[in-house]
């Protein structure tokens, strides 16, 4: 008498990391103990209250902060400018941004995700010219500015909200000239790996730099956002302070201490590529949120931070820039006082 089949069994599918939805990093799905949600905070508190929340988590997730449409407008011209490349899918706005899912992700790379710091990302003829077009946006006058046009990097909006949060004031506070404006498409497989800004700008003071991250367009929470690690400011700087202490005993000089750190860590800057794997080292959950236009994250040197891979189902390329400002009455690191470009060491 013949036998039966048995078939095996299905793999049951993972519980939703939070909010019904699965958030995947460069190393694994996070699972829902892993995740917490970042706390939001509005322009329209205390600046003391705002200080206070900055100070204890290392981040300050300002809501609304920036006009909508000025945002809006913004990914607009980036995404008109890159359009000869083929990223948008055909019959879509510019401003939607929505990637071509006929293309292959891989031509299409983003920003800052090369294999070496700083280096040229991509592999293909096709993603040669992408990069190019996304280089050649940093310095158009809609994103830097010029002589007759403000630009998005330079909102006064932006400016005057850290020249009051910081203390320092319209005189002392300069926006850097380097930013990254990056982009991630859906279905590249790499997302931003795990890091904290001090090391890469290492020349200057941690306290006389605060960072923006700034989303242009809305971001689902499986679109590729920004996620920063919980407690991750007081684990950064005891990192920074244990190399410190192990590099003043050995009798190093500052720039001999700055190479040896700078050498322990991935050539990428990084700490290392995968979120969950660190979490799961040190005990701590990421935080996480979706993100709207208009938003902007607030983070110290020290914050630990990465990124989840853009899983957005309506193929939405995740846009964001980072921003610094500093203030320039301190030692800050000038080496950033020009523009982003590829293989320039930062």
């Amino acid at each position: 008498m013949p036998h039966a089949d048995h078939a095996e069994p299905p793999t049951p599918t993972p519980p939703p990391t939070i909010n019904g939805v699965h958030l995947h990093v460069n190393d694994d799905l996070l699972a829902p103990s892993e995740v917490e949600l970042l706390t939001p905070s509005y322009p329209t508190e205390p600046l003391d209250v705002l200080r206070q929340r900055y100070r204890a988590h290392g981040y300050l997730l300002l809501k609304g902060l920036l006009p909508r449409e000025d945002v809006l407008s913004a990914r607009e011209s980036y995404f008109t400018s890159l359009a000869p490349s083929g990223v948008i899918k055909p019959g879509t706005a510019p401003r939607e941004g929505i990637f071509d899912g006929a293309k292959s992700p891989a031509d299409y790379p983003g920003i800052g995700a090369g294999s070496i710091k700083g280096a040229r990302p991509g592999a293909t003829d096709e993603a040669a010219l992408f990069a190019e077009a996304a280089l050649r946006a940093h310095t158009e006058p809609w994103y830097a500015g010029s002589e007759t046009e403000r630009g998005f990097c330079n909102h006064p909006a932006l400016r005057d909200f850290v020249a009051r949060f910081t203390g320092w004031g319209d005189e002392k506070t300069l926006a850097v000239k380097r930013t990254l404006l990056r982009n991630n498409t859906p279905g590249n497989d790499r997302a931003i790996g795990v890091h904290y800004d001090q090391s890469f700008m290492r020349h200057g003071e941690p306290t006389s730099v605060l960072t923006a991250w700034v989303p242009m367009g809305d971001v689902r929470l499986e679109g590729g956002g920004l996620i920063y690690l919980q407690d991750g400011e007081g684990l950064g700087a005891e990192m920074e302070a244990e190399f410190a202490a192990r590099a003043e005993a050995e009798g190093m000089s500052d720039e001999e201490a700055r190479n040896a750190f700078n050498a322990n860590m991935m050539s990428t800057g990084f700490l290392c590529e995968g979120p969950a794997e660190f979490g799961r080292r040190y005990g701590r959950k990421w935080l996480v949120t979706a993100y709207e236009a208009g938003d902007v994250v607030f983070h110290t040197a020290h914050m630990i931070h990465a990124s989840t891979k853009n899983l957005d189902p309506e193929g939405r390329v995740r846009l964001g820039t980072d921003l610094r400002f500093v203030d320039k009455s301190r030692p800050w690191d000038t080496r950033w006082d020009v523009h982003y470009s590829f293989n320039d060491g930062l």
